[in-house]
């Protein structure tokens, strides 16, 4: 494999990704529907449709712009019978309900006018059983000539009723599992990769990747899509962590779920919802962590991978799979912001779950999946406004994208790292106790004697004396950034 497929590309470590789970965020008035739609601010249910499409994201572009979001993961948009599209029927047709493949190729255009990347979520392990392959094989039954594309154990299928034999995820049986040992479903997905490629999106987020056991698979699937195009990103949900797939020849990244795990371990602290937190999906319930066992896991983080890959990671606080992080912290807005500060200022591209800026909650699923409350008068502005400037923030200081992170003092609830490149040197200070904390860091080798430091959050400042930021008082429950 080329140098250049083993590249990550460098717009992934700039970037401030925004999920959107499209059925939920915005709905536009130019997209023709059928009816019987959820109201838009009622409670969601499993199988229930509020009717988001992707004109309703485009004419949303601006809001996203204004809060710093230069990329878009979107969860799956393919033609689907259900809500959140895990259930794909054809992988070439955007959903009509979304709006269809023109909607989407008018939000990719708008999109890239403003700067903003967009990645969609590839559903290769499974599709479902309105796919034409596999509806082929429940209405022909043996004779059909797909029966190979999926691993079919005997007749007639039990597809609706009684214990599916055929193997599927998680043994539902609208999941038929692909056999991607057949090479014409290689060929289908590596095709239906490289299509949308052409189209124009940026990348790939690949969903349950791990259940396709078969590294050469994965492999190719790379070369496939840097091919298509060498600056694709290819993120893959691993909520372990994923040395196996990111040694340069399979992904670039994957969904940081250990670094969300840390983050609630040490920002959730004494609030952390342990009941609720039983439905973190793939992951442990978080022990607490102090801030010395927090200093040491991020940096472990960044060591486990070989930099190019770390350094490309999507770091995330929450997801569609899982509680949202302020309701996991007993909605502690304050909690959840240090959070997203500690992300913005850690490498890495960090992901803001939609509406958790706006401090939208939500417990299991589907409750972390509500529809995006466009009446300000719900939002929580003033977490939206400090959100939105530590993105302008991290926009603004390429340290804190692709400098060293640098762990400095760690004791109780007081976390303090530095971030350097060759031109700058930030400090950052989270406090996450009751009580103010005043400290004095050593900076020797990293800032001059009489430096003098402004807080990029308050009019604090600080000087460099005898190698040392002395008597720096952090407030309680707060964070100062030092530059």
């Amino acid at each position: 494999m080329t140098a250049e497929l083993n590249h990550t590309p460098d717009w992934v470590k700039n970037a401030v990704f925004y999920q959107i789970f499209p059925d939920r965020f915005a709905w536009s008035r130019r997209v023709e529907k059928p009816g019987n739609f959820e109201t838009w601010d009622s409670a969601p249910t499993v199988n229930g449709f509020k009717g988001g499409d992707l004109l309703g994201v485009a004419e949303k572009l601006d809001y996203l712009e204004d809060l710093g979001v230069n990329a878009i993961y979107f969860n799956p948009i393919f033609q689907s019978a259900s809500n959140h599209r895990y259930h794909t029927h054809d992988y070439f047709q955007v959903d009509p309900l979304l709006g269809g493949n023109k909607a989407f190729k008018e939000l990719l255009t708008e999109a890239h006018k403003r700067g903003i990347r967009v990645v969609l979520d590839g559903v290769f392990n499974h599709s479902s059983r309105g796919f034409f392959q596999f509806n082929h094989i429940l209405e022909v039954g043996p004779k059909s000539p797909y029966l190979d594309w999926f691993f079919v154990r005997g007749f007639p299928l039990h597809a609706y009723e009684g214990t599916p034999n055929y193997d599927c995820w998680w043994s539902l049986p609208g999941l038929p599992k692909f056999n991607t040992n057949n090479p014409q479903v290689r060929k289908y997905i590596f095709n239906v990769a490289r299509y949308w490629l052409e189209q124009g999106i940026d990348g790939w987020r690949l969903d349950v990747p791990f259940e396709i056991d078969d590294d050469d698979f994965w492999r190719e699937f790379r070369e496939v899509v840097k091919t298509a195009n060498p600056d694709a990103y290819i993120v893959g949900e691993i909520p372990t962590e994923a040395q196996r797939w990111m040694q340069g020849d399979m992904f670039d990244a994957v969904m940081n779920y250990q670094l969300t795990h840390a983050c609630l371990a040490f920002f959730g602290g004494g609030r952390m919802d342990r009941a609720l937190a039983e439905g973190m999906l793939g992951l442990d319930v978080p022990e607490t962590m102090d801030a010395a066992q927090f200093a040491r896991r991020t940096q472990e983080l960044l060591t486990i991978y070989p930099q190019e890959f770390a350094y490309a990671q999507l770091n995330l606080l929450d997801s569609h799979d899982m509680p949202r992080f302020l309701s996991l912290v007993s909605e502690d807005t304050q909690r959840l912001y240090l959070a997203y500060l500690f992300m913005m200022t850690y490498p890495g591209a960090p992901c803001i779950y939609y509406g958790d800026e706006i401090g939208l909650t939500g417990g299991v699923d589907p409750m972390c999946r509500k529809a995006f409350p466009w009446d300000e008068s719900a939002w929580n502005t003033n977490l939206r406004d400090k959100i939105r400037d530590l993105t302008l923030l991290r926009h603004a200081m390429p340290v804190l994208r692709t400098g060293a992170y640098l762990p400095l003092l760690s004791r109780g609830s007081l976390l303090v790292y530095a971030r350097k490149d060759s031109e700058d040197v930030v400090i950052v200070a989270i406090n996450l106790d009751n009580s103010p904390q005043t400290i004095s860091v050593r900076v020797d080798g990293l800032l001059a004697d009489d430096t003098l430091l402004q807080d990029q959050i308050s009019d604090k400042q600080a000087e460099v004396k005898a190698g040392e930021i002395r008597d720096l008082t952090i407030p309680r429950m707060s964070a100062v950034i030092l530059a």
